[in-house]
């Protein structure tokens, strides 16, 4: 049955199944003759690819005279490979904290709901997910507005796509001190930074700018060994992380630049290629953000499970 696809029968209904994605279910269909002008084929040609359509169990038909043909029921999956709609790909933040989760079980979830497919791939490092985009190999990156905006400036073929409101990629950073006696930053202390993540890396320099510090080059999933052994004095992470909220004492910024630094990267954001934005609206379809950050809140709350 698949090898009909690659038939002539079978090349119109690949572009039928793509109108059809667009149809609600219990609607009437377009007119035989209405798709024959449409996709410049034979009328004959129409009804072979609808009865193919069917027959692969991709659609549910039913004739009413006079009135027309109604879309019974229809399989959007099955409809978006016949049509050959890939499924976004998307990058994201390995799922560290409940927030995360939230937002890839949001992802995952509003698009089920829409009927389409995502597929999610885990990354440390914001820029090394926005290299996914630009090489082609993801659909998109979820990073922090700060990281979307600083790398925007090298790269003005990015674009972003969607942002998610502040407190939608962490709560809050914070500076976490080894020492249970320290309440404050100063000279001498060893902090760790992790150049990967251009917000820990940014936020850092800009609290410890003017200080006598020495930067240990850490990996961030190294944050909780490194202070508690003590090899580092402080660290800037996430709040979200509620191992080290539990483990060590933490405090807020105190530079101005930095508090409006944070802001920005705790908001998520969509990252695309711009020259790739109709073909992701196309398959973005009608997933509505507000879905996802709903999701992502119960996610927060444990009123429902990650999915991811």
């Amino acid at each position: 049955m698949w090898e009909k696809l690659y038939s002539k029968n079978g090349l119109a209904a690949k572009h039928i199944a793509k109108e059809l994605l667009e149809l609600e279910i219990g609607s009437k269909i377009p007119r035989v003759s209405d798709y024959s002008v449409k996709l410049s084929i034979g009328r004959g040609t129409v009804q072979i690819a609808l009865g193919l359509l069917e027959e692969l169990k991709a659609i549910r038909l039913e004739a009413r005279g006079h009135l027309g043909t109604y879309l019974i029921d229809k399989d959007d999956q099955l409809l978006q490979e016949i049509a050959g709609i890939s499924p976004l790909i998307g990058s994201m933040p390995l799922p560290y904290s409940r927030k995360y989760e939230g937002l890839a079980t949001g992802l995952f979830e509003a698009f089920e709901g829409a009927g389409k497919k995502i597929s999610l791939s885990y990354m440390r490092g914001g820029l090394n997910r926005l290299e996914t985009v630009r090489t082609k190999r993801s659909d998109f990156a979820i990073v922090s507005k700060m990281t979307a905006d600083n790398i925007l400036l090298k790269y003005p073929n990015l674009k972003i796509f969607k942002r998610f409101g502040v407190e939608s990629y962490v709560s809050s950073h914070k500076i976490f001190l080894a020492n249970r006696e320290d309440h404050t930053i100063y000279d001498g202390m060893r902090v760790g930074v992790d150049v990967e993540s251009t917000d820990q890396t940014e936020l850092t320099y800009s609290e410890f700018n003017g200080l006598s510090v020495e930067y240990v080059h850490i990996n961030y999933m190294q944050l909780f060994d490194m202070l508690d052994s003590k090899k580092i004095d402080a660290a800037v992470w996430s709040s979200d992380d509620k191992r080290l909220m539990k483990a060590f004492p933490s405090i807020g910024f105190k530079v101005p630049r930095t508090i409006e630094l944070s802001e920005d990267t705790s908001e998520a954001v969509i990252v695309i290629d711009g020259e790739r934005e109709e073909e992701f609206i196309e398959k973005w379809g009608s997933v509505q953000l507000q879905d996802i950050l709903d999701i992502q809140r119960q996610v927060e709350k444990g009123v429902k499970m990650p999915k991811y």
